[in-house]
């Protein structure tokens, strides 16, 4: 079939609409909701990395500050990476949820889902590491405080997982609108 070829559909209404063979393609009436799957699992996903972060790293914290409560607010770098994380996503979402449209190609709802997916999963895997080092850290510098800035060093390798991820998400939303098809006409 070739792009100028048009199928015949008729509405609830029994009005016959014609689509174009192209746009039925490309601009399909789904396509949306893979943009806004994007911005809900960016932000889904990058706040349950956040909250087993912070939940893994305060079980420490609240453990250490028992017998050392001069150490709590030193200790408290783990969390406040870990809440980082949301922030990353809250970005990736923001980004998507301004560039959703109801007439949208599908090369650029599945970037969307895309960039969400990448900083999503990035920032839930280095919630998980941020948590289990921060807990593990946070004790071990409870009992030798020179081990605080091996922990550190553990920690920003952890929350870098995460802004490669936001990178990924912000050059894929970039290009998610270059060259596709314009899907902004009326069916």
């Amino acid at each position: 079939m070739s792009t100028q070829e048009n199928i015949l559909f008729a509405n609830s209404a029994g009005e016959s609409l014609i689509m174009e063979y192209f746009d039925q393609g490309r601009c399909p009436i789904y396509a949306s909701f893979f943009g806004c799957m994007g911005c809900a699992v960016a932000m889904i996903f990058s706040s349950l990395g956040a909250a087993y972060g912070i939940a893994k790293s305060g079980i420490g914290i609240s453990a250490v500050s028992v017998l050392r409560p001069d150490m709590m607010i030193r200790n408290l770098m783990p969390p406040i990476l870990a809440g980082i994380l949301a922030i990353y996503g809250l970005v990736v979402a923001v980004v998507i949820s301004s560039t959703l449209k109801e007439k949208v190609a599908l090369h650029t709802s599945f970037m969307q889902l895309s960039a969400g997916l990448s900083v999503g999963l990035c920032c839930l895997s280095a919630g998980f590491c941020i948590g289990i080092v921060g807990d593990a850290g946070v004790r071990a510098t409870g009992q030798q405080p020179r081990m605080f800035v091996g922990m550190m060093m553990m920690l920003i390798f952890a929350e870098v997982l995460a802004i490669y991820g936001l990178i990924v998400g912000l050059l894929l939303l970039t290009s998610a609108e270059n060259g596709v098809t314009d899907c902004s006409r009326g069916y």
